[in-house]
């Protein structure tokens, strides 16, 4: 039997958070699945959530997000009453979360979400284990990748 044609990576990934990237150094990254609500489901099928205000907190050895803002699609049912930016709980093994403690309290990372895309029809919830950069940092990092353009075109040219 011939395998299921694998979609794209962009097909499948319903947010970036591209300020993440910007505003930390990402040191490692953890796969959490989300446990959502029906009207949830339908708004990421719908692309709509933003993660950009977006973290995620520990607390009672368990994972949740704050801050993210999925709106709810207007054919919602009336008999609910969605809360956009409600705090969602995150889904991950008691070893991730064991080894997440440890950074974040001892170390003093911070967590942020990265991406969110689907897996086997689940949405799941890229975190990176992330240290804050200074404006230097921030500076040194876009001198950098203005260097690779310019290294990109001088290349492309010759």
């Amino acid at each position: 039997m011939s395998k299921k044609s694998s979609k794209s990576a962009s097909s499948s990934t319903i947010a970036l958070n591209k300020k993440a990237r910007h505003e930390y150094f990402i040191e490692d990254r953890f796969e959490a699945g989300l446990v959502l609500e029906g009207w949830e489901v339908k708004s990421l099928r719908a692309g709509r959530v933003q993660l950009t205000e977006s973290y995620v907190l520990i607390r009672n050895a368990e994972a949740f997000l704050f801050g993210a803002h999925i709106s709810p699609l207007p054919t919602a049912s009336t008999h609910i009453h969605p809360d956009p930016v409600r705090t969602r709980k995150l889904l991950l093994h008691s070893a991730e979360l064991a080894k997440l403690i440890g950074q974040v309290e001892r170390r003093g990372y911070t967590l942020v979400p990265l991406a969110m895309y689907w897996k086997r029809g689940r949405a799941k919830l890229e975190i990176g284990l992330a240290k804050g950069k200074k404006a230097h940092d921030k500076r040194a990092t876009e001198k950098e990748r203005d260097w690779q353009r310019e290294k990109e075109r001088v290349l492309k040219s010759h």
